[in-house]
């Protein structure tokens, strides 16, 4: 077991709490983090963009003019790609971008992006977050308060709308529930704030994983 500080929104100390190691303090693993993310972000491609090549262009079965004696160039089709609302040569088609992970590897990934923001001083743990208004600049004390910039992630245990509409205007800011935080968002924010409430549900959820594997 292990011990992370837990401090309040005025960037003071109010506790700690104590949490497994197996789920907070496991060993950092670049190459299946790397391949985690890697999925994530080609999963997220639609794939969708899709034009017409030659053959697929409505009309040009006419050869234009005769080969020979125009004193122009000799034209097949005026559907072929030199003509203008002709075919596209090597034309994108649809096509299926995503990659699969098993559930072990999505699990090993996720814990290790955790615990590389515990190791590095990243993530915080706040007691509670509770705004009295949807306002951003309440939502921008707190972070000042704790001296943070730049790409920040706040993983809260419910879907607070004031935290969501306090949060909305800040740029870089990324707000995720606990149960829908991927391995991308830890990745990509050095900075990390979590709820205790949602730390405990980390670290229940997990740790009972670990015992029945």
């Amino acid at each position: 077991m292990m011990n992370l500080d837990v401090f309040n929104t005025s960037a003071k100390k109010t506790g700690s709490i104590e949490v497994s190691e197996k789920v907070f303090g496991c060993e950092y693993n670049e190459p299946l983090v790397h391949q985690a993310v890697v999925a994530y972000l080609a999963n997220q491609r639609q794939g969708n963009k899709s034009t017409l090549t030659r053959s697929e262009v409505r009309g040009g079965g006419k050869k234009p003019w005769r080969q020979k004696g125009t004193g122009r160039a000799r034209q097949g089709s005026i559907r072929s790609p030199q003509w203008t609302g002709g075919g596209v040569v090597f034309a994108p088609k649809q096509r299926d971008f995503s990659q699969k992970l098993n559930k072990q590897m999505k699990r090993a990934a996720f814990l290790s992006a955790l615990s590389a923001r515990v190791a590095d001083g990243g993530m915080i743990v706040l007691d509670k977050l509770e705004l009295k208004d949807a306002k951003t600049k309440l939502m921008a004390d707190i972070l000042k308060k704790f001296g943070t910039s730049g790409k920040v992630l706040v993983v809260t245990d419910t879907d607070d709308v004031k935290v969501l509409r306090a949060s909305g205007n800040i740029p870089g800011l990324t707000v995720a529930n606990v149960d829908l935080v991927n391995v991308y968002e830890l990745a990509a924010n050095a900075k990390c704030f979590v709820t205790k409430a949602a730390v405990e549900k980390l670290n229940a959820k997990y740790g009972a994983e670990e015992v029945t594997e």
